[in-house]
């Protein structure tokens, strides 16, 4: 992609000159900077956390309006910032989507801007999460250190995702896929393909990276009699090389798994079923053989 619509740039200057002259000079001011903050801690396991650097930098006085400014002035220069990339073209046929649905929300001028959003977007619109559908975006790197892996083991639930770890050296960075509540278009077998595809692409021009990991409730195993509309998220990978890792259950896990589903908030209330989180595991070269056996990539 190598340069924004007019559509795309004029409602980035639009969020841009709704600003206040103080508010405007902030943004300028921390532009750069945030930008390059946010960048730097953009590795860490913790999605959330260059947008909380960046709100540490606006400092008690962030607004709503600061925090759409800096997302429209680093939307102005996303081109850049996707040249720099060398992203694949599975990758990159996302963008038009991402970046209309980014303008269009800022556009908005919605109130208050939601936390998952804010988050989203400074990623978006650094390049630090790229598309990988309409639905699922990727993190360009994220960990998974061994301690999750040899908890999973003393847990007495076996040693192949240890194992699994080590062959695919799982040391080294992962991308990681997320949901993106605004579009639930490819929230679908056909949509996740395209990202688990996408995420080969990805991995074809990045031999540094390990493979890709998704984090979820929706992955739980007991989903396969509960929902099974939902087993191919799971069986997939799974049955192509991916490996499993339990994170443990909870009340964000039952709200979020009971939240779209009457069957499983039944389920859960009637104390039968207490939805789990696991951290699926898809290592680069089994993905990439899935990828291209099916000629996705």
């Amino acid at each position: 992609m190598s340069q924004l619509s007019p559509e795309q740039t004029a409602a980035f200057e639009r969020a841009l000159s709704r600003l206040s002259p103080a508010d405007r000079a902030r943004v300028d001011e921390l532009t750069e900077r945030a930008a390059a903050a946010a960048a730097a801690v953009a590795p860490h396991w913790d999605f959330g956390l260059p947008a909380r650097t960046v709100d540490g930098l606006l400092g008690e006085s962030a607004n709503d309006d600061q925090r759409r400014g800096l997302v429209a002035a680093w939307g102005l220069e996303l081109p850049g910032r996707i040249a720099a990339e060398r992203l694949p073209q599975p990758v990159l046929a996302g963008y038009p989507t991402y970046i209309d649905r980014l303008a269009a929300y800022l556009d908005s001028g919605a109130e208050p801007y939601d936390p998952d959003f804010w988050a989203k977007d400074v990623r978006v619109s650094l390049a630090l999460s790229v598309p990988g559908s309409n639905t699922q975006m990727l993190d360009l790197s994220s960990p998974v250190g061994p301690g999750l892996v040899v908890r999973h083991m003393l847990g007495g639930r076996g040693p192949g995702p240890l194992i699994g770890w080590v062959q695919a050296g799982g040391w080294r960075p992962w991308l990681e896929t997320h949901t993106e509540a605004r579009d639930l278009s490819d929230f679908n077998e056909a949509g996740w393909e395209r990202n688990w595809a996408a995420a080969a692409a990805l991995l074809q021009t990045r031999p540094d990276l390990a493979g890709v990991i998704g984090s979820s409730w929706f992955f739980d195993p007991p989903l396969e009699t509960i929902s099974p509309r939902l087993t191919y998220l799971r069986t997939t990978p799974v049955s192509n090389g991916a490996f499993m890792i339990h994170q443990g259950g909870g009340q964000i896990h039952d709200e979020r798994a009971s939240a779209s589903s009457p069957t499983r908030r039944a389920k859960i209330e009637a104390g039968e079923y207490s939805a789990c989180s696991w951290l699926l595991c898809w290592p680069r070269k089994p993905l990439i053989r899935w990828a291209t056996t099916r000629g996705l990539i």
